[in-house]
């Protein structure tokens, strides 16, 4: 059988294809993108597979090595993922994806954002005294729980871009949850951690040796539901999670106290993914091109175009100077993102004027020999609508995962259950997201303007995930970015772009970089890792790090220098960035 997805009709699959190609910010159909490395007659064709994890990874290269297109690879990962690394990834989460047709040269977006139930309710996670609720409270209540949109988002982009059929791309998957997989480091860092989810029953269960104590480091895990739920999902395609016996206990989890949900059987059903055009900008040599609200792409091409009026690439990642144009650009950059982006559909968000180069150079003035006090305010860009003062909580439990295929198709997706282990509640084997928790709780700021990112029915709460392709000037793919780490992925991204482009240094290193994440008057930063003089020499000029929080990033990035893949991890997780060879 066949994914739910693929039952929508190829005549509106068409429509979608001749509208999008009209689309003035992706490459012209014309320059159709090629393998980045022609290959010589006798030499095999490349792929390219990075993820959080080495499980993910060797699934993704044997799904393309069986002729599988970056799409399979990517529902095969995706699987998973959310066995191996649950407290970042689940089937019943969401994800944005930007996908790169190597034959038409076209950047597609896909939405898979989660969104709330038609029943939710504006003061949601207001409390009795009509304040927001503690997050601790929130992110374990039935109400956390958006619909999820990641499977239903994979089967569209398989009915368009897939090579497989959908049943053979869960085998490795159910393989390693019957047999069980080795606890990494990582992982049981997670299960021991000081976290709100851990206390919740479904965690403790699942994550505990017979003896009643926690699972370690080299400890084996098996998942028996899952696999079996993933077993239902290769049969029934998307219809094993949206409809049926999983469907109902996912609704009835949701129903259980304390603070009950409200989504119904009808939500689950009702939900779609959603085709959306990328947003591309240049960035030095490149085309940058991202996914448009409710993601914060957006808001990373602006903080680029900001940067491009420093002189931060004619320094280097020893001079604290570049490091404070990098923390002012970004607090910049977050003043008018927390301000502004939401859901399209509810909200107008006014990206055209974000990222007029007249309103950037205005706001790249703002920055001065010292940092800002008080700290900058959202600016006042052209079709900006009055908004109230975002207070949005953004955990971080998330993914990121990019593909190249034989054909040069390329993937960037962010993946999420949103906070770690989700809200903690479990059904057949994977755990529910918390993504509703992205809302901002207050639908009103201090004076009563409504906030750009409030609760809604059938919104979908603005997301961080920010996976991102660039192209080259004749519009052939130059490489991908993405991260974890809730509204730390735009400083995430940034740096890394600025280590890769703007100094040329490998995309490991780049990576590997301190983070520093500079928004309103919080300086977070990896303080053991930047060099002490620049620390003091930051200090000095009013930006005081402070060590950071949650999973911290969860990097994975590719550039073509001289049409070789120059892949990197992020060494604060597990994974994994290899080239590989694929018979023609």
């Amino acid at each position: 059988m066949i994914p739910t997805g693929r039952k929508v009709s190829r005549l509106l699959a068409g429509l979608l294809a001749v509208s999008l190609a009209s689309c003035t910010t992706t490459a012209p159909q014309q320059s159709a993108v090629a393998p980045t490395t022609p290959p010589a007659p006798t030499e095999q064709p490349r792929i390219f597979v990075a993820a959080a994890n080495p499980l993910a990874v060797e699934t993704g290269l044997a799904t393309m090595r069986r002729g599988g297109s970056a799409i399979d690879a990517a529902i095969a990962m995706q699987a998973m993922l959310a066995l191996v690394e649950p407290q970042s990834s689940s089937v019943a989460g969401g994800s944005f994806m930007t996908y790169l047709d190597a034959a038409s040269g076209r950047i597609t977006v896909y939405d898979g954002r989660e969104e709330a139930p038609a029943g939710a309710d504006p003061g949601m996670f207001l409390g009795p005294d009509g304040k927001p609720m503690p997050f601790s409270q929130a992110v374990l209540s039935g109400r956390a729980t958006g619909v999820p949109g990641v499977l239903k988002m994979l089967a569209l982009a398989h009915d368009e871009h897939g090579k497989l059929p959908w049943k053979d791309l869960f085998g490795d998957a159910v393989k390693t949850a019957t047999e069980g997989f080795i606890v990494s480091p990582r992982l049981a860092r997670m299960i021991h951690g000081d976290y709100t989810e851990n206390s919740a029953p479904d965690v403790k269960r699942y994550f505990s040796k017979p003896d009643g104590t926690l699972l370690n480091a080299g400890d084996r895990l098996a998942n028996l539901p899952y696999a079996d739920f993933l077993r239902r999902l290769a049969a029934q395609g998307t219809d094993a999670l949206y409809t049926g016996p999983t469907a109902a206990k996912l609704v009835a989890r949701t129903h259980d106290g304390p603070l009950p949900g409200t989504m119904t059987l009808a939500d689950l059903a009702a939900y779609h993914p959603v085709e959306r055009e990328a947003i591309c900008r240049p960035y030095r040599a490149y085309k940058v091109c991202v996914p448009p609200p409710p993601s914060s792409g957006a808001a990373l091409l602006e903080l680029l175009g900001i940067l491009s009026h420093t002189d931060i690439d004619k320094r280097g990642p020893n001079d604290p100077q570049a490091w404070f144009e990098f923390a002012e650009a970004s607090r910049l950059m977050y003043a008018d993102r927390n301000r502004y982006f939401g859901d399209p559909k509810f909200v107008s968000v006014p990206i055209q004027g974000l990222l007029d180069p007249a309103y950037i150079a205005e706001r790249a003035k703002l920055i001065g020999p010292d940092a800002a006090v008080p700290p900058p305010e959202a600016g006042h860009p052209a079709g900006a609508q009055v908004a109230g003062i975002d207070h949005t909580i953004d955990p971080t439990g998330t993914s990121h995962i990019i593909i190249r295929d034989a054909a040069g198709n390329v993937v960037s997706m962010t993946t999420t259950v949103e906070s770690i282990f989700g809200t903690g509640r479990m059904v057949d084997g994977f755990f529910l997201n918390n993504q509703l928790t992205d809302f901002d709780f207050a639908p009103k700021d201090a004076t009563g303007r409504p906030v750009a990112n409030a609760v809604a029915p059938r919104k979908r709460p603005r997301s961080s995930m920010t996976p991102l392709i660039m192209l080259d000037k004749g519009g052939h793919f130059a490489g991908a970015l993405g991260s974890a780490g809730g509204s730390a992925i735009l400083a995430y991204v940034g740096k890394s772009m600025v280590g890769a482009v703007d100094w040329h240094m490998p995309m490991q290193d780049a990576i590997a970089l301190p983070n520093l994440i500079a928004t309103g008057p919080n300086f977070w930063g990896e303080v053991d890792k930047f060099p002490p003089d620049v620390v003091n020499a930051l200090a000095a000029r009013g930006v005081t790090l402070r060590p950071g929080q949650g999973e911290d990033s969860g990097i994975q990035g590719v550039i073509v220098r001289d049409g070789k893949f120059d892949g990197g991890y992020d060494p604060r997780r597990e994974g994994r960035a290899i080239t590989d060879s694929v018979a023609p």
